[in-house]
């Protein structure tokens, strides 16, 4: 009987990596979970360890010791205000440094990097982002993923652990959090909501498009070495998100029009000048690369919003039972 493989899986308590876990054991993969903090899997194919803080010296040897494939989901997720750069170094840089070398000393077969468009362009960007669009990171966060792409590809430069960059848009799904979580809690109210005229576009990629992702790429000989942008097949307006995560909690969309200058001033006077900053212009990518290598992603973002609004409702009710 052939052995089941066996995958490492940092950051396996976050949105993603909590998603990838459970994907991977259904699958039939054999997965080790690793988290800052002990993290309890009531399943056979899941094995949990506890990596502590990997802004210091941590046991990658250990952590890495009989895995095929290595995917690397942990580091700090957000770009913070006012945290400087070497605060993001230690955890998305220097954490990477020593697991990449643990791979390779272990002869690991795949090392999956999960990095972000962050690394490549700023919050909104004119024209369309592909692999081959200039490195311009605009802060801290996109900056020490862009090293941490480079760093990896030049330690397992001509080892036996291929690697792969996947760059992810922003991801959504049952259990997101930060600005996404914002939207589906403003979607979830029974309130008219005056977003109808905003023009902005971007390009956004459910947990499931995801994950099928770096699936394929674990597998694919075309993946190999490379670094690749991930995104759902096409760009939404703030307006499109809304109506399906509405469609999703089986409300009418509401939406009313109102000055897109008016929101976007309200929303900097407020503090807000992100959010603003996110709902007035595009980020709009293209993932012809990934997609020429045999990956396609399934689900189609309007479809994945409304089920992943329904999921929110159904954890919110089974939580409302609980107590």
């Amino acid at each position: 009987m052939t052995a089941k493989p066996r995958i490492l899986v940092t950051g396996a308590s976050g949105f993603i990596g909590q998603h990838l876990v459970r994907r991977l054991s259904e699958r039939g993969y054999l997965v080790r979970a690793a988290a800052r903090q002990p993290v309890i899997f009531d399943d056979p194919n899941v094995e949990g360890i506890a990596l502590g803080d990997m802004s210091r010296s941590f046991a990658a040897e250990y952590v890495v010791r009989g895995v095929d494939a290595v995917i690397h989901a942990a580091g700090m997720a957000h770009a913070r205000p006012g945290l400087p750069d070497a605060a993001y170094t230690a955890i998305n840089v220097d954490a990477t440094r020593q697991l990449a070398r643990a791979a390779r000393a272990a002869r690991v077969k795949r090392f999956v990097l999960m990095s972000s468009v962050r690394a490549q362009v700023g919050a909104v960007h004119d024209g369309i982002v592909t692999e081959d669009t200039p490195a311009n990171p605009t802060n801290a966060y996109g900056r020490s993923k862009i090293a941490a792409e480079a760093l990896t590809a030049d330690l397992l430069a001509g080892s036996n652990t291929q690697w792969t960059v996947l760059r992810p848009v922003l991801v959504y799904g049952s259990g997101v959090r930060g600005n996404m979580a914002t939207l589906m809690r403003l979607a979830a109210s029974p309130y008219p909501l005056p977003f109808a005229a905003m023009k902005g576009r971007r390009s956004l990629l459910s947990i499931s498009n995801l994950i099928a992702a770096i699936e394929h790429v674990l597998q694919a000989e075309a993946a190999r070495d490379a670094t690749f942008i991930v995104a759902d097949s096409a760009p939404v307006t703030i307006a499109d998100m809304l109506r399906a995560l509405r469609k999703g909690c089986g409300r009418a969309s509401m939406l009313m029009p109102m000055p897109e200058a008016a929101i976007v001033a309200a929303l900097r006077k407020a503090g807000k000048g992100e959010i603003a900053e996110l709902l007035g212009g595009d980020l709009i990518v293209d993932a012809a690369r990934l997609r020429q290598t045999g990956w396609q992603p399934a689900e189609a973002t309007a479809d994945a919003l409304a089920s992943a609004m329904r999921e929110r409702a159904a954890a919110t009710d089974t939580d409302r039972t609980r107590h």
